[in-house]
Protein backbone atom coordinates (compact mmCIF):
# COMPACT_ATOMS: atom_id res chain seq x y z
CA UNK A 1 0.00 0.00 0.00
CA UNK A 2 2.52 2.48 1.00
CA UNK A 3 4.78 1.85 -2.53
CA UNK A 4 1.49 2.29 -4.14
CA UNK A 5 1.03 5.83 -2.71
CA UNK A 6 3.84 6.92 -3.47
CA UNK A 7 3.56 5.54 -6.73
CA UNK A 8 0.54 7.71 -7.23
CA UNK A 9 1.72 11.05 -5.64
CA UNK A 10 4.58 10.60 -7.90
CA UNK A 11 2.42 10.78 -10.92
CA UNK A 12 0.32 13.39 -9.31
CA UNK A 13 3.66 15.24 -9.15
CA UNK A 14 4.63 14.47 -12.65
CA UNK A 15 1.54 15.68 -14.18
CA UNK A 16 1.59 19.25 -12.37
CA UNK A 17 5.30 19.40 -13.82
CA UNK A 18 3.90 19.03 -16.87
CA UNK A 19 1.51 21.21 -16.74
CA UNK A 20 3.72 23.81 -15.65
CA UNK A 21 5.56 23.29 -18.43
CA UNK A 22 3.02 24.35 -20.68
CA UNK A 23 1.23 26.72 -18.79
CA UNK A 24 3.64 28.50 -16.24
CA UNK A 25 1.95 28.75 -12.52
CA UNK A 26 0.92 31.77 -11.28
CA UNK A 27 3.06 31.78 -8.08
CA UNK A 28 6.08 31.42 -10.68
CA UNK A 29 4.98 35.25 -12.54
CA UNK A 30 4.79 36.91 -9.54
CA UNK A 31 8.86 36.88 -9.80
CA UNK A 32 8.99 38.55 -12.87
CA UNK A 33 7.43 41.66 -12.58
CA UNK A 34 6.41 43.63 -15.62
CA UNK A 35 7.06 40.61 -18.09
CA UNK A 36 3.74 39.60 -20.07
CA UNK A 37 2.55 36.53 -19.64
CA UNK A 38 -0.52 36.73 -21.22
CA UNK A 39 -2.47 39.48 -22.23
CA UNK A 40 -5.84 40.44 -20.05
CA UNK A 41 -8.87 39.93 -22.69
CA UNK A 42 -11.97 38.97 -22.42
CA UNK A 43 -12.52 38.58 -26.00
CA UNK A 44 -11.25 35.37 -28.04
CA UNK A 45 -8.30 36.73 -29.37
CA UNK A 46 -4.71 34.94 -28.95
CA UNK A 47 -1.42 35.85 -29.74
CA UNK A 48 0.55 33.15 -31.47
CA UNK A 49 4.43 33.39 -31.26
CA UNK A 50 7.19 32.16 -33.14
CA UNK A 51 10.92 31.59 -32.10
CA UNK A 52 14.42 31.28 -33.49
CA UNK A 53 14.07 31.83 -37.17
CA UNK A 54 14.41 33.13 -39.40
CA UNK A 55 15.01 29.46 -41.50
CA UNK A 56 14.79 29.11 -45.28
CA UNK A 57 13.29 25.69 -44.37
CA UNK A 58 10.38 26.37 -42.11
CA UNK A 59 9.80 30.26 -41.69
CA UNK A 60 8.32 31.05 -45.38
CA UNK A 61 6.07 27.83 -44.59
CA UNK A 62 4.73 29.20 -41.62
CA UNK A 63 4.55 32.63 -43.28
CA UNK A 64 1.89 30.59 -45.90
CA UNK A 65 0.52 28.56 -43.02
CA UNK A 66 -0.64 31.67 -40.74
CA UNK A 67 -2.06 33.44 -44.49
CA UNK A 68 -3.83 30.31 -45.56
CA UNK A 69 -5.95 30.48 -42.12
CA UNK A 70 -6.15 34.39 -41.92
CA UNK A 71 -3.95 34.38 -38.93
CA UNK A 72 -1.15 36.82 -37.99
CA UNK A 73 1.96 36.19 -35.58
CA UNK A 74 4.97 37.92 -33.90
CA UNK A 75 8.46 35.84 -34.82
CA UNK A 76 10.75 36.49 -31.79
CA UNK A 77 14.02 36.21 -34.35
CA UNK A 78 17.81 35.53 -34.04
CA UNK A 79 19.84 38.54 -35.65
CA UNK A 80 22.37 35.98 -36.70
CA UNK A 81 19.98 34.20 -38.78
CA UNK A 82 18.35 37.61 -40.09
CA UNK A 83 22.07 38.09 -41.15
CA UNK A 84 22.09 34.39 -43.13
CA UNK A 85 18.57 34.56 -44.08
CA UNK A 86 17.94 38.26 -45.51
CA UNK A 87 15.85 37.25 -48.04
CA UNK A 88 13.51 34.85 -45.68
CA UNK A 89 13.50 37.78 -43.68
CA UNK A 90 12.32 40.21 -46.17
CA UNK A 91 9.60 37.85 -46.50
CA UNK A 92 8.54 37.86 -43.06
CA UNK A 93 8.40 41.81 -42.81
CA UNK A 94 6.92 42.04 -45.87
CA UNK A 95 3.73 39.30 -44.91
CA UNK A 96 2.97 42.03 -42.27
CA UNK A 97 4.13 39.79 -38.92
CA UNK A 98 5.19 41.41 -36.13
CA UNK A 99 9.23 41.22 -34.60
CA UNK A 100 11.02 40.70 -31.32
CA UNK A 101 14.40 40.61 -30.11
CA UNK A 102 15.98 36.86 -29.30
CA UNK A 103 19.04 38.10 -28.57
CA UNK A 104 21.67 37.81 -31.63
CA UNK A 105 23.29 34.47 -30.95
CA UNK A 106 20.32 32.97 -29.04
CA UNK A 107 22.40 33.75 -25.89
CA UNK A 108 20.72 31.84 -22.38
CA UNK A 109 21.04 34.49 -19.49
CA UNK A 110 21.51 31.78 -17.26
CA UNK A 111 24.70 30.71 -19.15
CA UNK A 112 26.20 34.34 -19.58
CA UNK A 113 27.45 37.23 -17.56
CA UNK A 114 24.72 40.33 -17.36
CA UNK A 115 27.75 42.45 -19.77
CA UNK A 116 27.68 39.58 -22.39
CA UNK A 117 23.86 38.92 -22.51
CA UNK A 118 22.90 42.60 -22.82
CA UNK A 119 25.59 42.97 -25.43
CA UNK A 120 24.23 39.99 -27.34
CA UNK A 121 20.95 42.14 -27.08
CA UNK A 122 21.55 45.13 -28.28
CA UNK A 123 23.41 44.07 -31.42
CA UNK A 124 20.04 42.34 -32.61
CA UNK A 125 18.60 46.15 -31.96
CA UNK A 126 21.83 46.80 -34.62
CA UNK A 127 20.34 44.58 -37.13
CA UNK A 128 16.55 45.19 -36.93
CA UNK A 129 14.80 47.99 -34.27
CA UNK A 130 12.14 46.47 -32.31
CA UNK A 131 10.40 47.15 -29.10
CA UNK A 132 9.55 43.43 -28.23
CA UNK A 133 11.80 40.92 -26.40
CA UNK A 134 11.92 37.58 -25.48
CA UNK A 135 15.07 35.91 -23.96
CA UNK A 136 15.90 32.33 -24.96
CA UNK A 137 14.36 29.72 -23.29
CA UNK A 138 12.59 32.01 -21.41
CA UNK A 139 15.96 32.47 -18.68
CA UNK A 140 16.08 35.74 -17.36
CA UNK A 141 17.00 36.98 -13.94
CA UNK A 142 14.56 39.02 -12.14
CA UNK A 143 16.91 41.71 -11.59
CA UNK A 144 17.09 42.63 -15.12
CA UNK A 145 14.12 43.20 -16.15
CA UNK A 146 13.85 47.02 -15.30
CA UNK A 147 17.05 47.27 -17.33
CA UNK A 148 15.28 45.49 -20.47
CA UNK A 149 11.86 47.57 -19.76
CA UNK A 150 14.24 50.59 -20.08
CA UNK A 151 15.26 49.70 -23.95
CA UNK A 152 11.96 47.74 -24.44
CA UNK A 153 8.36 48.30 -24.37
CA UNK A 154 7.54 44.53 -23.54
CA UNK A 155 9.58 42.08 -22.13
CA UNK A 156 7.12 38.77 -23.22
CA UNK A 157 7.11 35.26 -22.13
CA UNK A 158 4.11 32.72 -22.39
CA UNK A 159 0.96 31.61 -21.52
CA UNK A 160 1.13 28.47 -23.35
CA UNK A 161 3.94 26.30 -24.22
CA UNK A 162 3.12 23.58 -27.32
CA UNK A 163 6.78 21.98 -27.06
CA UNK A 164 7.07 21.48 -30.56
CA UNK A 165 10.74 20.67 -30.42
CA UNK A 166 9.75 18.09 -28.36
CA UNK A 167 11.44 14.96 -29.55
CA UNK A 168 9.68 12.25 -27.76
CA UNK A 169 5.94 14.19 -28.55
CA UNK A 170 4.12 14.03 -31.83
CA UNK A 171 1.92 16.64 -33.64
CA UNK A 172 -1.31 15.20 -32.12
CA UNK A 173 0.58 16.34 -28.61
CA UNK A 174 1.27 19.52 -29.69
CA UNK A 175 -2.17 20.30 -30.64
CA UNK A 176 -3.71 19.08 -27.13
CA UNK A 177 -0.87 21.26 -25.04
CA UNK A 178 -2.21 24.15 -27.17
CA UNK A 179 -5.93 23.39 -27.15
CA UNK A 180 -6.08 22.59 -23.74
CA UNK A 181 -4.67 25.16 -21.82
CA UNK A 182 -5.79 28.02 -24.50
CA UNK A 183 -7.76 30.81 -23.43
CA UNK A 184 -8.28 34.74 -24.30
CA UNK A 185 -5.59 36.45 -24.17
CA UNK A 186 -3.05 33.65 -24.30
CA UNK A 187 0.42 34.13 -26.23
CA UNK A 188 1.16 30.79 -27.60
CA UNK A 189 4.86 29.61 -28.54
CA UNK A 190 5.66 27.51 -31.38
CA UNK A 191 9.47 27.53 -33.38
CA UNK A 192 10.14 28.00 -36.88
CA UNK A 193 13.19 26.01 -36.38
CA UNK A 194 13.97 22.18 -38.10
CA UNK A 195 14.25 20.86 -34.59
CA UNK A 196 10.53 21.46 -34.37
CA UNK A 197 9.70 20.85 -37.95
CA UNK A 198 8.44 16.74 -38.08
CA UNK A 199 6.05 18.20 -35.40
CA UNK A 200 4.73 21.92 -36.62
CA UNK A 201 4.31 20.80 -39.91
CA UNK A 202 0.67 18.65 -38.88
CA UNK A 203 0.47 20.56 -35.60
CA UNK A 204 0.12 24.24 -37.05
CA UNK A 205 -2.38 23.33 -39.49
CA UNK A 206 -4.42 21.88 -36.87
CA UNK A 207 -4.41 24.56 -33.99
CA UNK A 208 -5.01 26.85 -36.64
CA UNK A 209 -8.48 25.32 -37.61
CA UNK A 210 -9.18 24.35 -34.49
CA UNK A 211 -8.80 27.86 -32.94
CA UNK A 212 -11.07 29.52 -35.91
CA UNK A 213 -13.74 26.96 -34.81
CA UNK A 214 -13.70 27.48 -31.22
CA UNK A 215 -13.90 31.17 -32.23
CA UNK A 216 -10.73 32.58 -31.14
CA UNK A 217 -8.74 35.60 -33.63
CA UNK A 218 -5.30 36.19 -33.59
CA UNK A 219 -3.37 39.53 -33.09
CA UNK A 220 0.65 40.48 -33.06
CA UNK A 221 2.02 41.43 -29.66
CA UNK A 222 2.91 44.88 -31.43
CA UNK A 223 -0.77 45.71 -31.40
CA UNK A 224 -0.73 45.95 -27.83
CA UNK A 225 -0.47 48.95 -25.14
CA UNK A 226 2.99 49.98 -25.09
CA UNK A 227 3.57 49.42 -21.63
CA UNK A 228 2.03 46.26 -20.17
CA UNK A 229 2.54 44.93 -16.53
CA UNK A 230 0.28 42.14 -16.18
CA UNK A 231 1.27 38.85 -14.87
CA UNK A 232 -1.90 36.89 -15.00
Amino acid sequence: MIIKKVFNDLVFLNNIWQQWEIRPPSFLRLFFPGVIWRVPLSEKKVFLTFDDGPIPEVTPWVINCLKEHSAVATFFCVGDNIRKHPEVFRLLIESGMAVGNHTYHHTKAWKSNRSIFFADVDRFQQVYFSKLFRPPHGQLYPWWIRSLKKQFSSVVMWDVLSKDYHPLLNDEDVVNNVMRFVRPGSIIVFHDSVKSWPRLEKALPAVLKQLHNNGFITETLNQLAPAIDWNL
